[in-house]
């Protein structure tokens, strides 16, 4: 079990009189920077003007500069830009500013664990990524409660890294719920990891292949996308509550009964063997320079397959059902 810090573990003075930059006002940049303020904390944001995202951080009370200028002011830099322009943002935007006693920061510790961003060893490096999207992380907040947290220290120039984590992560409602120690190492092929084999891929692919074997065994499309898409929230849910126990203790003994003979055949020893060979691409490296190199590229493999994967059948049925299901809508 790792070592898990809650409340009264962290200290909010230690990080008080600090200016802290949030980086990028997306959906985690804005629950992070929010709940800061909120706590009492000194932010600015930094946002390139014209765009929603600058738009909503003037509308939140912020005055957005760019990115050089945060980097400038602040003590501590929250890099919340997506993962493929961090590095070229830190080369342009935040190395010149980075002087001794100040903090880069992240929330997921890929371009620092592959390398693509190397910082001075006079700085502190730490990383605390709330495990929750930036929406759950201000509504938690909002709420007196907290999402966990991960933290990790991967430069300790200050001698007091780890406790200026802390503070940021009680700033954000984190220390309520626990934050558990890791490495930048661990944080991120676990991320990559479970996004590629289980969150994403696994889940995206599994539901495509189910919904193509349903209608091209001349079932309804409409009765595909219910049984492989629609009803798996309700599985999701289940287990987000309980665990997979707590699932089949809720679903008919019949899919019980199912899942534990079924289920193995589907995810078989094929399956694993290929898992093992993507941890080892994200392991190695292999899938970062892939991705880096790709939006170098101008992403013609990746538009290619979005654009693909919006047209699917299972995509245009669901619409016409989601349409139908009021309860969906917003607002």
């Amino acid at each position: 079990m790792p070592q898990i810090y809650y409340d009264k573990d962290a200290d909010l003075n230690a990080i008080k009189n600090k200016t802290i930059a949030i980086l990028g006002y997306g959906i985690q940049g804005r629950g992070q920077a929010l709940n800061l303020r909120d706590s009492g904390l000194n932010v600015i944001v930094g946002q390139r003007e014209g765009g929603p995202n600058y738009d909503q951080a003037v509308k939140d009370g912020f005055k957005p500069v760019d990115a050089a200028t945060a980097a400038k002011q602040a003590d501590i830099i929250q890099i919340l830009t997506q993962d493929h322009v961090q590095a070229e943002l830190y080369k342009k935007s935040i190395k010149k500013y980075m002087k001794k006693g100040k903090s880069l920061v992240f929330s997921h510790g890929f371009n620092i664990h592959f390398g693509f961003i190397k910082p001075a060893d006079d700085i502190d490096v730490w990383m605390i990524a709330p495990k929750g999207p930036g929406s759950l992380v201000r509504r938690q907040f909002e709420e007196g409660k907290g999402v966990p947290c991960l933290v990790a220290i991967h430069q300790d120039a200050s001698g007091h890294a780890l406790k200026d984590a802390l503070a940021y992560a009680k700033g954000l409602g984190g220390t309520r719920a626990g934050v558990f120690q890791t490495t930048f190492k661990e944080e991120t092929e676990t991320d990559l990891f479970g996004e590629q084999t289980v969150l994403c891929g696994g889940t995206s692919t599994l539901i495509k292949a189910g919904f193509e074997t349903l209608v091209e065994a001349g079932y309804a499309p409409e009765m595909a996308y219910f049984e492989c898409m629609h009803e798996l929230k309700l599985i999701v849910d289940l287990i987000y509550e309980g665990g997979l126990t707590g699932m089949r203790k809720r679903v008919s003994d019949t899919a019980e009964y199912g899942d534990y003979t079924r289920g193995k055949r589907i995810i078989n020893d094929r399956t694993r063997k290929e898992m093992k060979k993507i941890l080892k691409e994200i392991q190695s490296g292999k899938f970062a320079r892939e991705w880096i190199r790709e939006n170098k590229k101008g992403r013609p493999n990746f538009n290619k397959m979005r654009t693909e994967d919006e047209t699917h059948t299972v995509e245009k049925v669901g619409k016409e059902l989601r349409a139908m299901m009021t309860w969906m809508r917003k607002g």
